[in-house]
Protein backbone atom coordinates (compact mmCIF):
# COMPACT_ATOMS: atom_id res chain seq x y z
CA UNK A 1 0.00 0.00 0.00
CA UNK A 2 1.46 3.48 -0.31
CA UNK A 3 1.74 6.37 1.60
CA UNK A 4 -0.44 8.24 0.10
CA UNK A 5 -3.34 5.74 -0.07
CA UNK A 6 -2.88 5.06 3.40
CA UNK A 7 -3.43 8.92 4.76
CA UNK A 8 -6.14 8.50 2.29
CA UNK A 9 -8.23 5.71 3.97
CA UNK A 10 -7.49 7.12 7.43
CA UNK A 11 -8.37 10.83 6.09
CA UNK A 12 -11.58 8.92 4.84
CA UNK A 13 -12.18 6.70 7.97
CA UNK A 14 -11.94 9.90 10.16
CA UNK A 15 -14.03 11.68 8.18
CA UNK A 16 -17.09 9.26 8.23
CA UNK A 17 -16.65 8.48 12.05
CA UNK A 18 -16.96 11.76 12.70
CA UNK A 19 -20.20 11.66 10.39
CA UNK A 20 -21.99 8.96 12.50
CA UNK A 21 -20.12 10.22 15.66
CA UNK A 22 -21.59 14.15 15.20
CA UNK A 23 -25.73 13.45 16.10
CA UNK A 24 -24.38 10.75 18.93
CA UNK A 25 -21.99 13.56 20.50
CA UNK A 26 -24.81 16.37 20.41
CA UNK A 27 -27.24 13.54 22.14
CA UNK A 28 -25.02 12.51 24.38
CA UNK A 29 -23.99 16.33 25.59
CA UNK A 30 -27.92 17.04 25.68
CA UNK A 31 -28.67 13.89 27.90
CA UNK A 32 -25.31 13.80 30.48
CA UNK A 33 -22.68 16.02 32.08
CA UNK A 34 -19.97 15.82 29.35
CA UNK A 35 -17.47 18.74 29.22
CA UNK A 36 -17.05 20.37 25.78
CA UNK A 37 -14.34 18.79 23.83
CA UNK A 38 -14.88 15.51 25.57
CA UNK A 39 -17.08 12.14 24.50
CA UNK A 40 -18.62 9.36 26.66
CA UNK A 41 -17.96 6.17 25.42
CA UNK A 42 -19.20 2.72 27.39
CA UNK A 43 -16.38 0.25 27.98
CA UNK A 44 -16.07 -3.54 28.51
CA UNK A 45 -18.99 -6.37 28.87
CA UNK A 46 -20.34 -4.34 31.76
CA UNK A 47 -20.67 -0.88 29.41
CA UNK A 48 -19.06 1.03 32.10
CA UNK A 49 -18.95 5.12 30.99
CA UNK A 50 -15.66 7.07 30.84
CA UNK A 51 -15.75 10.63 29.61
CA UNK A 52 -12.76 11.37 27.75
CA UNK A 53 -11.12 14.02 25.87
CA UNK A 54 -11.58 14.14 22.30
CA UNK A 55 -8.23 14.62 20.95
CA UNK A 56 -7.84 10.95 22.25
CA UNK A 57 -9.44 9.52 18.73
CA UNK A 58 -6.63 11.25 16.72
CA UNK A 59 -4.35 8.82 18.28
CA UNK A 60 -2.99 5.75 16.14
CA UNK A 61 -3.72 3.21 19.67
CA UNK A 62 -7.12 4.73 20.36
CA UNK A 63 -7.92 4.55 16.09
CA UNK A 64 -7.01 1.17 16.76
CA UNK A 65 -9.79 0.59 18.67
CA UNK A 66 -11.96 2.34 16.93
CA UNK A 67 -11.35 -0.11 14.25
CA UNK A 68 -12.13 -2.62 16.66
CA UNK A 69 -15.25 -1.56 17.70
CA UNK A 70 -16.25 -0.58 14.01
CA UNK A 71 -15.51 -4.14 13.38
CA UNK A 72 -17.56 -5.60 16.71
CA UNK A 73 -20.59 -3.72 17.09
CA UNK A 74 -20.59 -0.56 13.88
CA UNK A 75 -20.95 2.85 14.74
CA UNK A 76 -25.06 2.93 14.78
CA UNK A 77 -26.35 1.91 18.11
CA UNK A 78 -29.52 2.57 19.02
CA UNK A 79 -28.88 3.41 22.65
CA UNK A 80 -26.20 5.83 21.49
CA UNK A 81 -22.79 6.32 22.55
CA UNK A 82 -19.66 4.78 21.24
CA UNK A 83 -19.19 1.14 22.48
CA UNK A 84 -15.54 0.00 22.90
CA UNK A 85 -14.94 -4.10 23.12
CA UNK A 86 -11.68 -3.78 25.58
CA UNK A 87 -11.60 -4.55 29.24
CA UNK A 88 -11.93 -1.78 31.40
CA UNK A 89 -8.46 -2.14 32.66
CA UNK A 90 -7.12 -2.39 29.28
CA UNK A 91 -9.09 0.59 28.57
CA UNK A 92 -7.60 3.01 31.55
CA UNK A 93 -4.05 2.12 31.04
CA UNK A 94 -4.40 3.14 27.65
CA UNK A 95 -5.92 6.64 28.13
CA UNK A 96 -3.73 7.54 31.13
CA UNK A 97 -0.53 7.10 28.60
CA UNK A 98 -2.83 8.37 26.19
CA UNK A 99 -2.94 11.36 28.94
CA UNK A 100 0.60 11.49 29.89
CA UNK A 101 1.69 12.02 26.08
Amino acid sequence: MKMGNKFTGIAHAKERLQRTLSGKIKMVTAITDVPKGHIAVYVGESHKRFVIPISHLNHPLFRGLLKWAEEEFGFDHPTGGLRIPCSEDYFISLTSSLNYS
